[in-house]
């Protein structure tokens, strides 16, 4: 560890919603920032490293069509309500702009653009300190709150003959507009949101095919994730708690009918085809041996949690995932995961942060209450 390492109570990593949720409680249960140089010397700190340039968390990423009309929820942080917005307005703008006006209202130590690299035990890995590599220096901590999301995680499946493909692929993550797949054939590989509303949007300009694992299942109703029901919310908890990896919200409630799927049927792309079997130079090879020509494949093959700097700690299991208990690692009370497992929509980041900035006031009044009575 470096000698110059700086300190602080609480390391937060990630302001998007849930980093944002965790900040505002640290700073109403009295953490002081620990950029600042303003703190008593007992003082509990905090600071939120932020590997964006700019407020907005993952927002600021969305491409550019996805309007305010068409996300699935924006719901406001604590203490500020959400502004009306435009529904005609990009997504990538008008939500970084309030999370602006969230950090510029609480003044919040956030450092940016930090990526955080690591995270590792200081000394004793049962009660000591962690210590909180970045690209910008060194941190020594009590607590970790983890609220890096999923964005810079995304799922790519390695499936046969993807290297010897002449067109492009490419990742929902990196996708921009639909202009640039105009007179083009386009393969949309998914079974999500995402996948629904990038075949609707991307078909009003190329000849678009859907492909899936298996058969999606769509429900009735708007998708509300505020409202998915106490069953949904119990199945991801107990997956996270059994230490499952848990897979998206959509895997556990099914696609609902928005007005871009009523969209996409009305117009007749909303047609599933299965899986092709493997990728050639010029298309992918259906199940039943046609090739279909293709200019680009599109994978909406969705995201995983973003934990690798959390490796050194040794959390996974041997099935890939977590065992958690609330939002906090099982076994470990000095990690808290949000955003993570029941806390992935936006309601759920801002009650998570919430939970996690209690549990570990709790965990650090009781280790300084048995330092006091040794």
């Amino acid at each position: 560890m470096e000698q110059s390492a700086r300190a602080a109570t609480v390391v937060v990593i990630g302001a998007g919603q849930a980093g944002l949720s965790a900040a505002y409680h640290l700073q109403r249960r009295g953490f002081a920032s620990a950029i600042d140089g303003g703190a008593a010397p007992d003082a509990r700190t905090y600071v939120v490293l932020d590997a964006n340039r700019a407020p907005g968390g993952a927002w600021q990423h969305r491409w550019e069509s996805l309007r305010i009309a068409t996300v699935n929820g924006i719901f406001g942080l604590p203490g500020l309500p959400r502004p009306d917005m435009d529904p005609r307005e990009p997504s990538r703008d008008a939500v970084p702009r309030y999370f602006a006006e969230f950090e510029r209202v609480n003044r919040f130590p956030i450092l940016r653009p930090v990526r955080v690299t690591s995270v590792d035990y200081a000394d004793d890995e049962e009660t000591g300190d962690l210590v909180v590599d970045t690209d910008d220096g060194t941190w020594r901590t009590r607590a970790v709150v983890n609220a890096t999301g999923t964005w810079d995680n995304p799922l790519l499946p390695s499936f046969p003959g993807a290297d010897t493909f002449r067109g492009r692929q490419l990742h929902a993550r990196d996708y921009v507009a639909l202009e640039e797949f105009a007179g083009q054939r386009v393969a949309v590989v998914g079974g999500g949101i995402s996948a629904v509303q990038l075949l609707e949007e991307i078909s009003r300009v190329a000849d678009v095919r859907w492909y899936t694992r298996r058969e999606p299942v769509f429900i009735e109703g708007e998708f509300e994730p505020e409202t998915t029901g106490r069953a949904t919310i119990e199945r991801v908890t107990a997956d996270v708690e059994a230490g499952r990896a848990p897979g998206s919200i959509v895997g556990y409630t099914g696609l609902a009918w928005t007005s871009y799927a009523r969209a996409a049927r009305d117009r007749g792309v909303l047609v599933r085809r299965p899986m092709f079997i493997h990728i050639e130079p010029d298309g992918v090879r259906e199940p039943d041996g046609r090739l279909t020509p293709l200019d680009a494949i599109l994978w909406a093959t969705g995201f995983r949690a973003d934990l690798r700097h959390l490796d050194p700690l040794y959390l996974r299991n041997d099935e890939g995932g977590i065992a958690m208990r609330g939002t906090q690692v099982r076994g470990e009370p000095r990690v808290h995961l949000i955003g993570y497992g029941p806390s992935q929509s936006t309601v759920g980041a801002n009650r998570a942060g919430r939970e996690a900035v209690a549990a570990l006031t709790r965990y650090l009044d009781d280790a300084a209450d048995a330092e006091d009575a040794a």
